[in-house]
């Protein structure tokens, strides 16, 4: 089915990124996973070409672009090469960059933004805790007063950007007795004395994106660094976790879609009892089924996307876009492994690598047995 939700201009943005990653990033991809994460090349060419500033303001070196839509072009087509790629640069651009934005002071704005825009500062957003993941309001990082400083203590986990990021968006705990209400965001440095990462974490998937542990031992900041304001944190994150929700099913869609195109060309080729394996009943049918499942789900996508572009995108919403479109994601490429036989459990083979990044989609970001209950409780119980 046509989609109808992009106009001239986004399909030229479409081809600019496109053109972008057959440059710098497709003949990089071995040398990416065997770093374990993106070289600073890469954000400096992307902060060149603009990509990284669609949502920062001009005044501040960004471009503003007003319009979801290109934030999602940018992501369908990094996560065309892979999904890790789209899951660093969303992090940076749509999740982390975007409090600053919102919540920033006019001089926080002028200290960070600028780089977040070139590429220079690279971000990440520190919520998820060794003790906990999908309960924010459990965290127990600790943010305590004394005297005009806030002396910083905890640890972070599973936090996508977090070996490389200059700039940390945490959230830790300022008011104990105040459950949910208690939690404040404060924007911490990676020079910043007392602050340290642990490893790069050895994933099953996802070898591309840098993801690590952080600690906070004694870290001393002033009131500047605070986001907003104090014990607003979690109303700030359930505000803003709808566009990272929205991110990850664009990615998810995108990322399966490519995949399943791949693997209906290798069904061309493939040859079998005389005759291509996708002319097989079986095969045909089954192909049949994953190019509807995918174009229904998009289409849901999309009018997300377009409500998201309008502001009217609700967290229910959301979070059916993010669970429904992981449940697919997976679906499909599990599919698409079985259909390349044994050459689909090889990795040499990008079904495979895609196989594989594609499972933690059902976990991060709020799980899916979350986003059923936020739509179960939307439904009254």
């Amino acid at each position: 089915m046509e989609r109808t939700i992009y106009t001239a201009d986004h399909e030229d943005f479409r081809a600019s990124c496109a053109a972008f990653l057959d440059k710098h990033v497709r003949p990089y991809v071995d040398e990416h996973i065997e770093a374990k994460g993106l070289p600073r090349r890469f954000w400096r060419a992307a902060g060149d070409e603009g990509f990284l500033g669609l949502g920062i303001p001009e005044e501040f070196g960004g471009s503003d672009a007003g319009d979801f839509r290109f934030n999602a072009v940018l992501t369908e087509e990094l996560s065309k090469v892979n999904a890790a790629l789209a899951s660093c640069a969303g992090i940076h651009c749509d999740i982390a960059t975007p409090y600053i934005v919102d919540l920033g002071t006019p001089e926080q704005k002028r200290r960070w933004l600028p780089g977040c825009a070139t590429g220079e500062i690279l971000t990440a957003i520190a919520m998820t805790e060794p003790s906990g993941g999908s309960d924010l309001a459990a965290l127990k990082t600790t943010a305590v007063r004394d005297g005009d400083e806030w002396v910083i203590n905890g640890s972070k986990t599973f936090i996508t950007n977090g070996y490389s990021a200059d700039v940390i968006v945490t959230a830790v705990r300022t008011s104990p007795d105040k459950g949910a209400k208690g939690i404040s965001l404060f924007v911490i440095e990676a020079t910043d004395p007392g602050f340290s990462r642990g490893r790069k974490l050895d994933k099953v998937g996802q070898a591309e994106s840098d993801t690590a542990e952080l600690f906070f031992e004694n870290v001393r900041v002033g009131d500047d660094r605070i986001l907003g304001e104090v014990d607003r944190g979690f109303i700030y994150m359930m505000e803003r976790l709808p566009q990272e929700r929205l991110n990850c099913a664009v990615s998810n869609i995108a990322h399966a879609k490519q995949i399943l195109a791949e693997t209906i060309q290798y069904c061309h080729d493939r040859q079998a009892f005389g005759q291509p394996i996708g002319a097989l009943q079986h095969n045909k049918f089954l192909l049949a089924e994953l190019v509807t499942a995918i174009e229904v789900a998009e289409a849901y996508v999309d009018q997300a996307v377009l409500a998201h572009t309008s502001g009217a995108l609700s967290a229910t919403d959301a979070a059916k876009a993010k669970w429904w479109s992981s449940q697919v994601q997976n679906d499909v490429l599990d599919h698409c492994v079985q259909l390349h036989g044994g050459y689909g459990f090889m990795n040499e083979y990008r079904v495979a690598r895609a196989w594989r990044d594609a499972r933690v989609t059902k976990i991060w970001a709020g799980s899916n047995e979350i986003m059923k209950e936020l739509i179960g409780r939307d439904l009254g119980f």
